[in-house]
């Protein structure tokens, strides 16, 4: 007849006993969690005035590297402010990739319906990705396509939107963008395919560069094919549609 009772007055002392310890974990998770929004803010923040030392994709292509043994594999990257680039090269790139660029806060709504209305009708599903997008998942994040990720790189972009003036989500871009397998950046693609600093490159190096920026390790700068050419073409089409550089009336 004790047996229930005592039973009862068990699971209360463990109830009561738990309850402290499920306190604390709540506590550590919630500034955890307060922590890392901090310090992701504080970062972006930081890299509005200080050029990115590296990004998440160049230290994951390097990790790629030394796993799969390429000793041959060497990462180029050199930072360039936009003052220092041709004017042809940030128009091109707009042109090229985010036609909205200077008009969106980082997220192009119609090219995002637009995809997913053709995904809808069974076609493969397309990239509708931002200038700023790209910038976030790039300089942050990995490749892939998990819901974890996209929930991220909006987070990010979002932030990016919000702390660095267009102007600056431009220049890092045109730093951090790869152009070959371990090139990244206008500094280091105008060297490696032209010989020439990004200061100097014309209209159509530029359009080579914006060219392969679909797939920049399938497609190159250096011995074009006649897609890239035809893409190239297109580009310095649309840069002259968009009214050339003068579109880029950044902040």
């Amino acid at each position: 007849m004790c047996r229930r009772p005592l039973f009862f007055e068990e699971r209360l002392l463990r109830a009561t006993t738990n309850r402290p310890f499920r306190r604390r974990l709540l506590r550590w998770l919630l500034l955890a969690a307060f922590g890392w929004l901090a310090a992701s803010v504080l970062l972006v923040l930081i890299l509005r005035f200080v050029p990115p030392p590296t990004s998440a994709f160049m230290l994951g292509r390097t990790l790629e590297a030394m796993l799969a043994g390429e000793r041959d594999f060497r990462l180029h990257y050199r930072w360039t402010p936009i003052e220092h680039m041709s004017v042809e090269l940030p128009i091109a790139m707009v042109a090229a990739e985010d036609q909205k660029f200077p008009h969106h806060r980082g997220f192009d709504i119609d090219a995002i319906q637009a995809a997913m209305a053709e995904a809808g009708e069974g076609e493969r599903l397309r990239g509708a990705s931002t200038i700023s997008q790209q910038v976030a998942k790039n300089l942050f994040l990995w490749s892939g396509r998990s819901f974890v990720r996209k929930g991220l790189e909006a987070y990010f972009t979002v932030l990016i939107e919000v702390l660095w003036p267009k102007r600056r989500i431009l220049e890092v871009y045109l730093n951090i963008a790869e152009f070959g397998d371990g090139v990244y950046g206008v500094g280091a693609a105008g060297e490696r395919y032209f010989k020439r600093g990004p200061e100097a490159l014309d209209a159509r190096q530029a359009a080579l560069l914006a060219a392969v920026l679909p797939n920049p390790r399938r497609l190159r700068v250096d011995a074009p094919s006649a897609h890239v050419e035809r893409r190239a073409a297109w580009v310095q089409r649309q840069v002259r549609q968009l009214g050339g550089p003068a579109y880029l009336a950044l902040p």
